[in-house]
């Protein structure tokens, strides 16, 4: 899995068939400044204490909320917000803890990696399977139709001009917030069974999981639905048992959905089209990465530690191994090296203002092909 190690530490040159121009001084330097800051305070890359404490607290956040909403809840409406309590504290790992340790942005220790990643495979979505589609696909092709499987929403959506655009689209910016609900379900029935079968993702062969990784998919799995369905079978009916996993997949899927599309699909963010004549693309990859993602909120600090500074996704994509927690301090560093250099850094003050524009990005998407362009 030598593409894994090779993305995750940022690199600048993709690995498959589509290929970057190379760096012309902006990568080197960028990251020349990120490192001096950090020999500058002493500070590790991982590791962090804060990291530490955050965990801890939404881990803790997860175990009360789920047995309150299974032993405790009493009503509808207890359970109903117990429900968006346990939605909420998983999109929260989900942001915040398998998401750095899956970029090996947790520890400087692999293990401590490996079992952090884990704690997707206990939400019900395999972190092998996340590695190929979002380490890979997602940071190296960024915003590229047929090769960022993210940004993948057809026939359902049109997420970029070079997508298809369907009659339904036009009032995509309508509709699809109700889709958006159907994500985490998706994840944990249809997509992960899916990719493993076809062994494809995005159009892309990768390696089946074997040995460890396929136990890791399998008693992930097993573990989720063990939590999700059986012990709760065990103490309330069916119809109870699926009316809270809908809720629960409701508010997490939704909130999951919109601060991915908020850095990518919104009016600010580039979507290159794939070059026809040319496996060559004519950007370097870290001036790809700035100029296909846009920040959000970045003096919002509880925001900010609840998306685990994924409305810093400029940063995190050009540094996937520095831990979030660095993200706002690093911001700074990057915004200015982007204005030497001439790359256009780009940012909402708020997060009703990102979500606003993405509102208009899929308005304008679902318009006809003349129009959209």
């Amino acid at each position: 899995m030598r593409q894994l190690r090779a993305i995750d530490a940022g690199a600048d040159v993709a690995t498959g068939r589509l290929t970057f121009a190379r760096d012309t001084g902006f990568h080197d330097e960028v990251k020349r400044r990120v490192l001096a800051y950090f020999e500058r305070t002493g500070l590790s890359q991982q590791d962090s204490p804060r990291m530490h404490l955050k965990t801890a607290v939404l881990l803790l956040w997860f175990g009360a909320s789920y047995a309150l909403l299974v032993f405790a809840a009493t009503s509808v409406w207890q359970g109903a917000l117990l429900s968006a309590s346990l939605a909420l504290a998983m999109a929260g790992i989900g942001f915040g803890i398998q998401h750095d340790a899956n970029h090996g942005a947790y520890s400087s220790r692999a293990a401590v990696n490996r079992l952090m990643a884990m704690t997707l495979d206990m939400l019900g979505a395999s972190s092998y399977l996340w590695r190929v589609q979002h380490n890979l696909s997602h940071h190296t092709y960024t915003n590229i139709e047929g090769a960022d499987d993210d940004i993948n929403f057809v026939p359902f959506a049109r997420l970029s001009p070079g997508q298809p655009r369907y009659r339904l689209h036009h009032l995509q910016q309508f509709y699809l917030w109700a889709l958006y609900w159907f994500l985490f379900p998706k994840w944990n029935f249809v997509d992960d069974f899916k990719n493993v079968t076809r062994g494809r993702i995005g159009g892309r062969r990768f390696p089946r999981p074997r040995g460890r990784h396929l136990i890791e998919l399998v008693g992930g799995k097993m573990l989720f639905f063990g939590w999700a369905f059986a012990i709760p079978l065990l103490v309330h009916s069916w119809w109870v048992v699926l009316l809270f996993y809908a809720t629960t997949a409701l508010v997490l899927g939704t909130t999951l959905a919109v601060v991915f599309m908020l850095a990518h699909c919104v009016e600010e963010a580039d979507c290159p089209e794939r070059p026809r004549d040319t496996d060559r693309l004519p950007r370097p990859w870290a001036v790809h990465q700035v100029l296909t993602t846009v920040d959000f909120a970045r003096g919002n600090r509880l925001l900010t530690w609840y998306v685990g500074g994924l409305n810093f996704q400029i940063e995190h994509h050009l540094f996937p191994r520095i831990c979030h927690v660095h993200h706002p301090r690093i911001a700074e560093i990057v915004q200015a090296t982007c204005a030497e250099f001439g790359v256009h850094y780009k940012a909402h003050a708020s997060f009703f203002g990102a979500l606003a524009s993405h509102w208009r990005w899929l308005r304008r998407m679902g318009q006809p092909l003349a129009t959209a362009a």
